[in-house]
């Protein structure tokens, strides 16, 4: 296992450190100074795109990976004259739940398979819904084991473990070669330092990781169980362990010093919570990204199968996430400007793409404007944000988006309002779910790029019933967890209980008493609306 790498409390006060967010549509890199708080100096942007092969496919090229961060890495540094030996430090905060089979020289042997591949079906169905005797449909041979041992299941088709086996079973040459089995933010770290790690968080996600206090580590009976080769696995080592030094080639690269520090960092889920500034005990915040989620710091390991959540191990060494997810969250905006508001003029029918921008005004920024001038309500149109299928509180990779009570009198501006209220609906789904476990919280955080419109904190608040705190440029949140987590690994920051105080909250939002009735009612339909329509769902889509 690697060791962490330190520097004295004062040799670390002024530190630079590089956080590299790896999301689905692109990479941010950001430059954060170390000093009684997180200094941002700025950020910069690249993009690549998302390859969806037939089934359910969701792919992405590593070296577009790669480009993204050595272009963004280079506009930072010059957009801030910040010299490369001024970098201290590099972690990442990467989307998880990927698989990226690589040689023994770090080379991705195939495009990724990303959190939203959905291919594994037959794998999951053949391993797991067989058997004489099942517990919620799974196999309870398989299902006892891996909850003792990892304290969840690999539940759906979307899971590494299935994506693995999809590979082995469709792509022998590939399986055959594989060197190691590695997430997002492993993969990056190994290319960056030629060595090969894996942190807590995505090694919990494989589930065939033991959890169990005092016993982290491969499980042997786990890997035998589930027909995983051992030699695929890396060694796991915590988030703010030094997983090597940037290498030669990859320095030139990236316009970086040969020799800089990287750390192991973390997942989107551990480095958000504490970008977030969730560092407490049954911290709760919601994420509205291109994905989305409720997180809560937990102490202990935590399962609900009927549910869908479960706790995986987080940044903070000896706390879990305890995680309810959602497959698309703000990427349901996204498709609002797409389809909704540009299709209006034409842009999109004939194959040109369309503008991000209307005249001197952002279209999001209309877009919100248009949704604070429209009543709570959206005019009684219910809006399910399940464009890509579900995850918590129920599975289901059939299920679909649909607007719900369209009237005569419904207009485009009151769809675009139930898209916001129905993302809102659904955290408060996941939030009532999660609270069967843990205490009910009445201030929440909330954070991604969901977070900068103010109209969707406050129908945050109005729909879940809960205050709403956000923090300054909530977009970078997982940035600035990467960042914390860099500087605890290189003593610049004493602890992850005193990073709290580095992210001070920017506003509140309190949900207001005037729509508690109007938003009950329609919380109430729109968890009805799942239940009487999944039948119909799988008609449609299980082929």
């Amino acid at each position: 296992m690697a060791e962490p790498a330190r520097r004295s409390p004062a040799a670390a006060r002024g530190a630079i450190v590089l956080a590299i967010d790896v999301g689905t549509t692109g990479a941010k890199t950001c430059l954060y100074r170390i000093g009684d708080k997180l200094e941002s100096l700025g950020s910069a942007l690249a993009e690549y795109p998302l390859l969806t092969p037939p089934g359910g496919g969701a792919e992405q090229r590593a070296d577009d990976w790669w480009s993204a961060i050595c272009r963004s890495t280079k506009r930072i540094l010059k957009q801030t004259g910040t010299a490369a030996a001024d970098v201290a430090g590099i972690a990442f905060c990467c989307q998880m739940q990927g698989s990226i089979f690589v040689d023994c020289d770090g080379a991705a042997l195939r495009n990724p398979m990303i959190y939203m591949d959905a291919r594994a079906t037959k794998q999951i169905e053949d391993a797991l819904y067989t058997g004489p005797l099942r517990i919620e449909k799974i196999n309870a041979f398989k299902l006892l084991p891996s909850l003792w041992i990892t304290g969840g299941m690999a539940a759906t088709a979307k899971d590494p473990l299935w994506k693995y086996h999809w590979v082995r079973e469709n792509e022998p040459a590939v399986f055959g070669a594989a060197y190691k089995w590695l997430d997002v933010k492993d993969y990056l770290a190994a290319r960056c330092t030629g060595q090969f790690a894996m942190t807590q968080d995505s090694a919990n996600i494989t589930f065939v990781y033991d959890t169990r206090p005092g016993k982290l580590g491969w499980s042997r009976e786990l890997c035998a169980l589930f027909g995983v080769n051992r030699d695929h696995l890396p060694p796991v080592i915590k988030s703010t362990d030094r997983v090597g030094e940037l290498a030669a080639g990859a320095a030139r690269e990236l316009g970086l010093r040969e020799g800089t520090p990287v750390f192991g960092g973390g997942g989107d889920v551990s480095c958000i919570s504490l970008g977030a500034g969730c560092t407490r005990t049954h911290d709760t915040h919601i994420y509205v990204g291109t994905s989305g989620w409720v997180v809560a710091n937990v102490e202990k390991r935590m399962v609900d199968i009927g549910n869908f959540i479960a706790s995986i191990l987080g940044a903070i060494p000896g706390r879990y996430n305890y995680v309810a997810e959602q497959e698309t969250s703000g990427l349901c905006l996204a498709w609002v400007r797409d389809h909704l508001a540009l299709d209006e003029i034409g842009v999109y029918l004939d194959g040109r793409g369309g503008p991000k921008n209307r005249g001197d005004r952002p279209l999001y920024e209309l877009l919100n404007e248009t949704v604070e001038q429209t009543p709570p309500g959206a005019g009684g149109v219910i809006f399910t944000p399940w464009l890509h299928g579900n995850r918590a509180p129920r599975e289901d990779p059939f299920v679909r988006a649909m607007f719900f009570n369209v009237g005569l009198n419904t207009g485009k501006r009151m769809l675009v309002r139930a898209v916001l209220e129905g993302v809102a609906y659904h955290k408060r789904w996941m939030l009532e779910a999660m609270e069967k476990r843990i205490p009910r919280q009445s201030k929440l955080r909330f954070v991604g790029g969901g977070a900068k419109s103010e109209v969707w904190c406050q129908i945050m608040a109005d729909v879940t019933g809960r205050t709403i705190e956000t923090i300054e440029n909530p977009q970078d949140a997982g940035a600035v967890g990467a960042a914390m987590i860099a500087g605890v690994g290189m003593g610049a920051i004493p602890s992850f209980a005193a990073a709290h105080s580095f992210v001070p909250l920017k506003k509140s939002y309190e949900p207001r008493g005037e729509f508690r009735a109007l938003y009950d009612r329609g919380f109430a339909v729109f968890q009805k609306l799942y239940q009487q329509n999944k039948k119909l769902f799988w008609a449609m889509n299980r082929d």
